[in-house]
């Protein structure tokens, strides 16, 4: 079934590219620490990703859309996660260059647990795994086929997210420039929880 493997890397494409909680970090540890600092974010959240459809392909993520109980607190420990980075973020002034003072971006277990509490992408997770559950018969396959194209699409998406962050920061030469910036990204990142909600 070529033409549902290629729709299915499209969707993973254009779902991992678009704004977002996790492309919304990604820009801004591009832009504070380059896109090399910003690789082990890139990889908690692909990794993480990874495991949620690899989990839905085999059909146990339907445990968490059947306790609405389960879900809400995903939600609201998920939203608690989010704003306190868009605090973090948002507070921010220029990156420290030298020093103690010196900054040190989100690690892989901070980009995986955005990923983990995060109910959108377990929704996705579990949307993807019932649109796309005709592909390939056995369900450990479907989940390792899964996982792996998110996967990568991820590391695609959040890398060119976290380069365009970095280019950006070519720009932000004074100190108000940083407090814009920082302000827009702990905005959009707020504006990711909204959607949680409503």
């Amino acid at each position: 079934m070529p033409d549902q493997f290629w729709a299915l890397v499209l969707f993973a494409l254009i779902a991992t590219g678009s704004p977002g909680g996790a492309t919304t970090l990604a820009t801004a540890s591009g832009a504070r620490f380059g896109y090399r600092r910003s690789v082990p974010l890139i990889a908690g959240i692909a990794c993480a990703l990874a495991s949620l459809m690899a989990v839905s392909g085999t059909s146990l993520a339907t445990t968490f859309k059947a306790i609405p109980s389960l879900e809400l607190t995903v939600k609201a420990i998920g939203s608690i996660y989010l704003l306190w980075l868009a605090a973090k973020i948002g507070f921010a002034g220029p990156p420290a260059k030298t020093g103690f003072d010196r900054e040190r971006p989100t690690k892989f277990l901070g980009g995986a647990l955005l990923l983990v509490v995060n109910p959108k992408a377990w929704a996705m997770a579990v949307g993807v795994a019932s649109s796309f559950s005709d592909l390939v018969s056995e369900p450990l396959v479907l989940g390792g086929l899964l996982a792996l194209i998110f996967a990568v699409s991820a590391c695609v998406s959040l890398t060119i997210w976290a380069m365009v962050g970095g280019i950006v920061s070519r720009a932000l030469n004074e100190i108000w420039h940083w407090h814009l910036f920082n302000g827009v990204m702990a905005g959009l990142l707020i504006a990711s929880i909204l959607q949680l909600w409503v």
